[in-house]
């Protein structure tokens, strides 16, 4: 099983109407979205987060319990109100966020549900709650639990500045979390950040290590791989997006679910290749439609493109 541990929000999308910017309401979160992903293509998934008692909270509790995971554990916060993040898009369908976010409930995880992390193979560690002492505890428990258990980690870097009190500490707590990962997923944009090179190659050399199993979204040009001094560029779809929310997401989803199905120490080019070719087309279609999750693409939508 693939247990996705962090945040779970309401993702407020913005839409002009009249003169009037409305906000129409989605579940969504990274790790929660991810999840959500998974199960779309068949995997075997689990989900823990927290929500908070309000009416958002019964939103999420709800519609995550449509999802037929094969583990669910989201408390329900009395103290904390539900995380939401405000979302807008400009005309290329690129996204701009503001985060509601003062002492809620994404960071309020349940210690001891963390116990849960020996049934599964592959414990993915959602990045939000590192911006908050409370949630940054959690995660290191996370990763002592992972490394007692001898599962392997895996991270999506999904930057957020905003959320953390400077520049500098956002990048350190993410340098620190990402040394301890098997599996870590970079944008673009975040390798040269967190590196402070221009060259991508040279980035991820500098913050990562050859263990570790890299893929790096890199938007219209598709995505790349690196692992045990091989790397390959894969080249994705031409699409015209409508949102980009959630596309991150599904590539995720796609390469964590293609990896739980094969043993870890016998990745090859060849695999990691065909692992990257199915995530560029999963995160080409989640780009079609609006929101995080109902765009997410299902294995019979996937395998259908596979066959054009």
């Amino acid at each position: 099983m693939i247990l996705c541990i962090g945040e779970i929000l309401a993702d407020m999308i913005g839409i002009e109407k009249n003169g009037v910017m409305c906000f129409e309401r989605y579940a969504g979160g990274a790790p929660f979205n991810v999840a959500v992903g998974i199960k779309k293509l068949g995997g075997n998934v689990g989900f823990i987060g927290s929500v908070g008692n309000d009416l958002t909270g019964e939103f999420l509790l709800e519609f995550a319990n449509k999802q037929e995971f094969d583990y669910l554990d989201i408390k329900k916060d009395l103290l904390h109100n539900t995380t939401m993040a405000f979302v807008q898009n400009d005309e290329f369908g690129e996204r701009s966020f503001c985060f509601n976010r003062l002492n809620t409930a994404d960071y309020h995880i349940d210690l001891e549900s963390i116990n849960k992390i020996e049934d599964c193979n592959i414990c993915v560690l959602g990045s939000l709650m590192l911006s908050e002492e409370n949630g940054l505890n959690i995660a290191h428990e996370v990763i002592k639990k992972v490394k007692e258990k001898n599962k392997l980690l895996s991270f999506d870097v999904n930057y957020r500045e905003d959320i953390y009190d400077s520049n500098q500490k956002a990048i350190q707590i993410s340098l620190d979390i990402i040394k301890n990962c098997d599996i870590v997923k970079f944008s673009e944009e975040e390798i040269y950040l967190l590196s402070g090179e221009k060259d991508i190659d040279l980035g991820v050399k500098k913050i990562t290590n050859d263990n570790q199993l890299i893929f790096v979204t890199l938007g219209k040009s598709g995505s790349k791989y690196y692992y045990k001094n091989q790397s390959r560029l894969v080249n994705t779809i031409n699409i015209k997006p409508i949102d980009t929310t959630g596309a991150g997401d599904a590539f995720y989803a796609c390469c964590l679910e293609e990896l739980s199905k094969i043993n870890f120490n016998n990745l090859s080019d060849e695999i990691l290749t065909d692992i990257l070719k199915k995530a560029n087309i999963c995160g080409a279609l989640a780009c079609l439609k609006k929101g995080a999750l109902s765009s997410l693409p299902s294995m019979d939508e996937l395998e259908e493109f596979l066959l054009k």
